[in-house]
């Protein structure tokens, strides 16, 4: 027989407009009483929901994570009750026995057992962090979109702009089809408008700015670059309110929004007398990682919070991102173990991030991603990177240290001898004659 770990329990069935509770709790003689009733999802009647578990003084309640739907009922609840929010995918119940009564019951049944993982939902200074990074993004790939447009505008009319230009939204760029817009037809006159490097181009522009413009042309131009202005300035107005965010969470008490503290990791005696971590500090220290900028630290940031203590070592973390390789065994036999989906968008930020990080100079991050995109393939190559950059970020906000760099030499000198030794076979097989190293002293 199951034991019971919590005796006043809850379960719900949450839906868009109605919200299915069951109440259950365990009397004196050891036996269980339930109740279901049906609420709406506005305000008042989810006030009246919350009620009614006080009126049996539940304790623990837990509700499936159902798109959005859970949110409303998250925060009439989430000061009052201790408040699972459950993956349902992880509770099935029994095929072809599905109503949104049993299934309220289920869930305060397994509750009422503890068998029940709860997600890891973040506090509310956090939550308000994680829309603003998350709607900046949104208005940065927007961006992106419209600049497409006028890429493909640009082709449309002839002008082969982008074939010079690296940015056609840079400053000498933006110049010319500022003219363009006014109606210029002068290439040579575009073209000295070019600033800084551009200078170089000069030859090759007037070429470029000739074309076939026609009115709507122009038109539609004017609209997309006003657009691309107008959400240059959102994304400017986002950045801004998101430094304030941090700031003020900074400022916050640990136990109070920010849940980091000295208690929530401890690995070292001296670690713990020091001030709490800020989300400010954070922020300067993830900046310290390869492909990792400002905007992409406060992204993370938002996403997994200061407290590590949630995640018991980096490969739990890992695994929640999406980063960490499935398990997939049967009869001492391993078959393929897809990724699991994990957090989308902190999996979608590290793809980015070790793409930027691919691209770096004589780092250890870029260094790894060329030998393993040789060997098994570009896209296995930027999911092993980005599982490196997350097992750092474990690192660096649990000891609260910066990144520190390997070098792109580390595969080299980890195992010297031993390449060493081989290079010297392989030279020896292909000349057929006897090779000598000889280590020359290394200069003081």
């Amino acid at each position: 027989m199951l034991s019971i770990i919590y005796k006043h329990v809850a379960g719900l069935d949450v839906h868009k407009k109605t919200v299915v509770a069951t109440r259950m709790r365990v009397t004196e003689e050891d036996r269980a009483e339930w109740e279901t009733t049906t609420f709406g999802t506005t305000t008042p009647d989810l006030l009246k929901l919350h009620d009614g578990l006080l009126a049996w003084s539940i304790s623990h309640v837990a509700m499936e994570s159902t798109g959005d739907f859970w949110k409303p009922v998250y925060n009439v609840l989430e000061d009052t009750f201790e408040l699972w929010v459950v993956n349902a995918q992880h509770v099935h119940p029994v095929p072809g026995r599905k109503t949104d009564a049993k299934d309220s019951a289920w869930w305060a049944e397994l509750m009422l057992h503890g068998l029940l993982k709860a997600s890891f939902i973040p506090p509310r200074p956090q939550r308000a962090l994680r829309e603003t990074t998350r709607y900046r993004t949104t208005v940065i790939q927007e961006r992106t979109r419209v600049v497409n447009r006028v890429q493909k505008l640009l082709e449309g009319a002839n002008i082969k702009l982008s074939s010079v230009a690296t940015d056609i939204m840079g400053v000498s760029a933006r110049a010319m089809l500022a003219e363009i817009v006014a109606g210029q037809t002068d290439a040579a006159l575009m073209a000295d408008l070019a600033r800084g490097r551009m200078r170089h181009k000069i030859p090759a522009l007037p070429q470029a700015l000739t074309g076939f413009v026609q009115p709507h042309h122009r038109f539609l131009l004017a609209q997309q670059l006003a657009h691309i202005d107008f959400l240059d300035e959102q994304i400017e107005a986002l950045s801004a309110e998101i430094v304030r965010q941090l700031e003020e969470m900074s400022e916050l008490p640990s136990s109070a929004g920010s849940d980091a503290g000295a208690e929530a990791s401890e690995p070292s005696s001296e670690s713990s007398e020091e001030e709490p971590l800020t989300w400010s500090e954070a922020v300067v220290l993830l900046d310290t990682i390869p492909g990792v900028g400002e905007r992409a630290a406060e992204e993370i940031l938002a996403e997994i919070g200061l407290d590590m203590s949630r995640f018991p070592s980096d490969k739990h973390l890992a695994s929640w991102s999406g980063r960490a390789p499935g398990n997939n065994e049967s009869g001492g036999q391993r078959f393929s173990g897809h990724r699991p989906r994990g957090h989308k968008p902190l999996s979608s930020i590290l793809t980015e991030v070790a793409q930027a990080a691919a691209r770096t100079k004589d780092t250890f991050l870029s260094a790894r991603y060329h030998r393993l995109a040789a060997r098994r393939g570009k896209k296995r190559a930027i999911g092993a990177i980005s599982h490196s950059i997350i097992v750092s970020i474990w690192h660096i906000l649990t000891y609260r240290q910066p990144y520190r760099e390997l070098g792109s030499d580390y595969f080299d000198q980890r195992k010297k001898e031993i390449k060493v030794s081989y290079l010297v076979r392989r030279l020896e097989k292909l000349t057929g004659a006897s090779v000598s190293i000889q280590l020359q002293p290394v200069a003081a």
